[in-house]
């Protein structure tokens, strides 16, 4: 395919795109529909009254049945006639590659396109304030409690979120209030553009949670990672405002180039807004919110664990900043239902419970055996991890994984699965993990597949204790298949 084609992105048939938008577009193809964040943004663009046609090349629920709920076509596989009868606008998902032959077919025909960040800054953004919560952790948990709080008082916010927001059973909603609250993900924004997804959501606020090493599959460095945060704190327009956690000493020092004005939250000492009295009391967490060393807010709500009330903090920072009642804060805080995969209890069979959740950075692994290890004081903690990240699969976290897990009562990781592009030599290694635990007397196995996994837990599980899974993907079911079991 002529490379010449895909222009950069701000000249050519993209510019194109963005200008027409959204006068003269009726029928919208999307390019890897199936994406989560694709068929969320299938379901707001339908809502919005246009004709919405999809491809995709593996086609399964959940996402499968939600197109289906909305009458969305889609076609299996990704070939040149997909693109007939010819679309006004074509948006294409980051899974697409330049090789595609659908993407072809869509370069010959000179059809304008964008990038799903692209589309959803100009379809769904681009009248809104833009809240954008950023950083390698707490995104989802933090933009949806901002969501829950903006819904309680009476604001009726749209939003895009990576994960299923209990509250409102869904991860996007299209909003007629003045705020759209978006998700910022520093990952790449597809193959014709390479910069992070979160320079396209024209941010007026920014809450910046934390700057670590992630997605070793397209970052070099860790400074390559900041030079990214860097760019999307330079966007903030002067009259903006930058919401930055104090405890993270990178973002302190990167939120000092900020040309707008900078709010800090942390939990140790220093930052204009603080937590004080933590306890727990009846499953609920109690916290003080102290702002400028003046009591704010005494809150209730259902998260537990230091990183879940920090990121509770910034949300009582932007709530004062919009000029939220106090009312409506405590109320969202309260009634927050949290997001599926995220401490999701998933069931409790003969007394063991299971939970489940996304963890797979080193940093989110620990705080997150932390914090239920913390709720749940009285109970053995097994601690089930897959590495399945593109960075967890790699090597690089290899040394740092060995101090994630020291609050676990027994700890099972099987091999890494899809390593076949990844040379042998960068590869993650669980069977050197778990050794280096076993050193360091931790009790730890190792496991070749989710067969040998489940038989491992199964016979070391026990009345009273609590299973904690951690993966960013399916993991085969395991949830479900221990529950079964036990």
């Amino acid at each position: 395919m002529d490379t010449e084609i895909y222009k950069n992105r701000e000249t050519g048939l993209l510019a194109e795109s963005l200008n027409i938008i959204p006068n003269e577009i009726k029928h919208i193809h999307l390019m890897g529909i199936c994406g989560t964040a694709m068929a969320s943004l299938a379901g707001m663009l339908r809502q919005k009254g246009y004709h919405i046609t999809g491809s995709d090349q593996n086609i399964y629920p959940p996402m499968s049945d939600f197109l289906d709920s909305l009458s969305i076509p889609v076609q299996k596989g990704y070939r040149p006639e997909n693109l007939l009868p010819r679309p006004d606008l074509v948006i294409v998902g980051n899974v697409i590659t330049r090789q595609n032959p659908e993407a072809a077919e869509l370069g010959l025909l000179k059809i304008p396109y964008l990038s799903m960040p692209q589309a959803l800054g100009a379809f769904a953004v681009k009248d809104k304030t833009s809240i954008v919560v950023s950083g390698t952790h707490g995104k989802t948990t933090t933009s949806s409690l901002v969501s829950h709080m903006l819904e309680k008082a009476g604001l009726d916010p749209g939003f895009m979120i990576g994960g299923m927001v209990n509250n409102f059973q869904s991860n996007f909603k299209v909003g007629k209030g003045p705020y759209f609250v978006v998700e910022g993900d520093e990952y790449d924004t597809a193959f014709f553009d390479k910069g992070p997804k979160f320079l396209h959501y024209l941010p007026k606020i920014v809450i910046l949670t934390s700057i670590e090493f992630d997605h070793a599959d397209i970052f070099r460095d860790l400074d390559h990672v900041v030079e990214t945060f860097r760019r999307l704190i330079d966007i903030i327009p002067p009259e903006g405002l930058l919401i930055a956690n104090k405890d993270d000493g990178i973002v302190t020092a990167e939120s000092k180039r900020a040309r707008c004005r900078v709010i800090t939250y942390g939990l140790n000492g220093g930052a204009e807004w603080r937590a004080d009295n933590i306890f727990n009391h009846d499953g609920m967490t109690h916290v003080d919110v102290i702002r400028q060393d003046n009591s704010y807010a005494s809150l209730i709500t259902p998260l537990y664990g230091s990183y879940n009330i920090s990121n509770l903090l910034s949300v009582a920072a932007l709530s004062e900043y919009i000029n939220i009642d106090k009312t409506a804060l405590w109320e969202a805080c309260k009634t927050f239902k949290g997001v599926k995969r995220r401490q999701e209890i998933r069931g409790e069979k003969n007394g063991i419970l299971v939970l489940d959740d996304f963890a797979h950075h080193p940093t989110a692994v620990e705080k997150t055996i932390e914090a239920v290890k913390e709720r749940y004081k009285d109970r053995r903690l097994l601690a089930v991890f897959e590495p399945r990240s593109n960075s967890s699969r790699r090597k690089v976290f290899q040394e740092q994984y060995g101090a994630a897990f020291d609050m676990a009562d027994l700890v099972f990781i099987p091999e890494p699965v899809m390593v076949e592009k990844i040379p042998p030599e960068e590869r993650f290694s669980s069977k050197n993990l778990v050794d280096k635990l076993n050193e360091r007397h931790l009790n730890a196995r190792s496991f070749t597949d989710s067969r040998q996994l489940l038989e491992g837990i199964v016979s070391q599980a026990r009345r009273g204790d609590v299973i904690l899974v951690m993966s960013n993907g399916s993991f085969d079911n395991l949830h479900e298949r221990l529950l079964e079991r036990l």
